[in-house]
């Protein structure tokens, strides 16, 4: 009788070990639930994140740049300094050096994105070319006053005569542009005067390097069989 009821000890142990495994459940289904709540929040993040404009991102930093730097120039207003100078003496010696060789290099090759840039450089590399005459100008001005700038009223359209030096101009940079355009050649991928010894594109790549590779050495056959004095 005595070992088949438990004493105090046993019990209080049982019941200890009954109060752990509740803990570790109540802790179990805790860490479930913040794994569930942090899972929709990062699930509704998400759908606004994909709803954003692509360029959100950049957009938002400028934002925030822009705001610092307001919140600087107020700083350095109520100091009573200028914030140019403020700011070239936050700048490191290979941050300055750096935006210097930006700043010299004018119309950068950037490559070809569209025909509009490529355009755009063209109109930009020619117009930095262009040197004005300011006695020119002072003498139109003089003549025309402020007809010299027309508006959607103005009637001067037609009857302006550029001298023989600007014309002259015009023509060289003309004759310059053509002479380049000469000069350039658009690679073709096919040479219509050459002979079709392919059936297909694969066909002619294989033909292209055994004629690279073998081609010195049946230069002779190949002529015997055009004259019809093969073997």
């Amino acid at each position: 009788e005595e070992e088949a009821s438990p004493g105090p000890a046993a019990a209080a142990a049982a019941e200890q070990r009954r109060e752990e495994r509740l803990r570790r459940f109540r802790e179990l289904h805790m860490k479930r639930y913040e794994a569930c709540k942090l899972n929709s929040q990062e699930v509704v993040e998400e759908d606004k994140r994909l709803k954003l404009p692509p360029n959100w991102e950049a957009k938002k930093a400028r934002l925030e740049w822009e705001l610092q730097v307001q919140e600087k120039k107020k700083e350095c207003a109520a100091r009573g300094e200028d914030y140019e100078r403020v700011k070239l003496l936050e700048i490191s010696a290979e941050d300055a050096e750096r935006w210097e060789r930006k700043k010299k290099r004018k119309n950068p090759d950037l490559g070809f994105s569209d025909y509009a840039a490529a355009q755009l450089r063209q109109y930009q590399r020619l117009t930095r070319q262009i040197k004005p005459d300011l006695e020119e100008y002072e003498k139109l001005k003089e003549q025309y006053g402020e007809a010299l700038y027309p508006t959607s009223d103005s009637l001067l359209h037609g009857s302006h005569v550029p001298s023989k030096e600007g014309v002259d101009r015009m023509v060289a940079d003309l004759e310059k542009q053509i002479e380049k355009r000469e000069k350039y050649s658009r690679r073709r991928p096919y040479n219509d005067d050459a002979d079709i010894d392919y059936i297909n594109e694969r066909n002619a790549k294989f033909n292209q390097k055994a004629e690279r590779f073998y081609g010195k050495y049946t230069a002779e056959i190949k002529q015997n069989l055009e004259r019809g004095t093969a073997v």
